[in-house]
């Protein structure tokens, strides 16, 4: 199979969570409307798609290892094409609730499945380049998304967001069918026990290295997180903008990451994953200090409270990469579940902002700069921690 198909196609199916999270983004006013609930109760859509989207990352990976990576793939986009249809299709705030949840649990198959295809046919720089082209080109779904979802609501009401959704998921879904091969072999599987399953989580776990290398993945994103989950009330009451301006938000934030993991990509061969670590890190601290100084200095205004939102997603795609893949390479022998790991830390920390600490920020832009730069802060002493008992261990 030639890589760019597979590139595309990865991409594609990591894109669904993406284009479930931020699509609906517009409509949060809608919604609110239409059910008679407040924007908090409205968040609940979000953070309940996203702790569902959390704990069933913990078992994609370790049944892919089981069941092989295609057959785990296609059965979550056949369900997360049902959930979108009823979520549409939803009569009060409580089944469209069910609908998320639905859609959450079946929505993170593409983006932890694809990284443990990834790692079965390529090692090294090769993976690294690999994983950030996916990331480079799935990037363009936050973008897309919340400004086909103005439009949607614009001329078509909510439910529309989420016929958008079922689309594109029959889209994928025929795709696979079509075009992706199993990477992994009867002979390499792993059985299914769920015992043994919590003793290798519990053993990843209590791997030093690995519980803080995948921390400091989730907060460096969780910075990320922070303004997707607050996209809403930043752009239209903060900066005053329409629905169908999200572009204004969007654009420059996804542009940082697409544009960090096509650099990233090309330095992969001439500096260790260390080197453009560290340079990620470089960025992302340089942009929240400047978002904290102008958010103190100034009122929120367009283009320039958008900007250090921009460098930050840079350094965030030119550093988690390598963030990425040093962590997953900790463990082996059992990579789809590392990568479920792995993306159930990032998820549930994701889940945990968008839940709890969003609602706090929705009334101030200064405030939402000071919870990322705290986000990078902790990113930064986790991996600190991480890498110093990495080396201790090497040594």
């Amino acid at each position: 199979m030639p890589t760019l198909t597979l590139t595309l196609i990865l991409a594609g199916l990591a894109m669904v969570g993406p284009f479930a999270i931020d699509t609906f983004l517009p409509s949060f006013p809608a919604i609110s409307e239409q059910f008679a609930v407040a924007p908090e109760v409205v968040q609940q859509l979000l953070s309940g798609f996203l702790l569902a989207f959390a704990a069933m990352s913990l078992f994609y990976g370790t049944l892919s290892d089981a069941f092989g990576r295609r057959r785990v793939i296609l059965t979550s986009l056949v369900i997360f094409t049902a959930a979108s249809i009823g979520a549409a299709l939803s009569t009060t705030f409580g089944w469209l609730l069910a609908f998320r949840i639905l859609q959450g649990l079946s929505a993170g198959s593409g983006m932890v499945v694809g990284q443990a295809i990834i790692r079965d046919k390529f090692s090294g720089p090769v993976a690294q380049r690999l994983i950030a082209q996916v990331m480079m080109v799935f990037g363009l779904a936050p973008a897309i998304a919340p400004i086909a979802g103005g439009y949607l609501q614009t001329h078509f009401g909510w439910q529309a967001a989420f016929v958008f959704m079922a689309l594109i998921a029959a889209i994928l879904l025929l795709a696979c069918l079509r075009f992706l091969p199993e990477s992994l072999p009867r002979a390499s599987r792993s059985a299914f026990h769920p015992v043994h399953l919590a003793r290798n989580y519990l053993a990843a776990i209590q791997d030093v290295r690995f519980l803080f290398g995948g921390l400091a993945v989730g907060f460096a994103f969780g910075g990320l997180g922070l303004y997707i989950a607050s996209s809403s009330s930043f752009v239209i009451h903060i900066l005053g903008l329409a629905e169908t301006q999200f572009a204004w938000l969007f654009v420059p934030m996804v542009g940082g990451l697409v544009i960090g993991s096509a650099v990233g990509s090309k330095l992969s061969h001439r500096m260790p994953p260390g080197a453009s670590i560290r340079l990620g890190f470089v960025c992302m601290a340089i942009a929240s200090i400047a978002n904290v100084v102008y958010n103190l200095a100034f009122p929120a205004t367009v283009p320039w409270a958008v900007l250090p939102v921009m460098l930050y997603t840079f350094g965030l795609g030119l550093g988690l990469p390598g963030m990425s893949l040093m962590t997953l390479e900790l463990v082996p022998a059992m990579r789809g579940m590392a990568a479920s790991l792995l993306n159930f830390m990032q998820m549930l920390i994701f889940a945990i902002m968008s839940g709890v600490v969003a609602p706090l920020l929705f009334d101030s832009a200064l405030k939402l700069a000071l919870c990322v730069a705290a986000c990078l802060l902790l990113s930064a002493g986790c991996w600190a921690i991480g890498s110093r008992r990495q080396a201790s261990v090497a040594d």
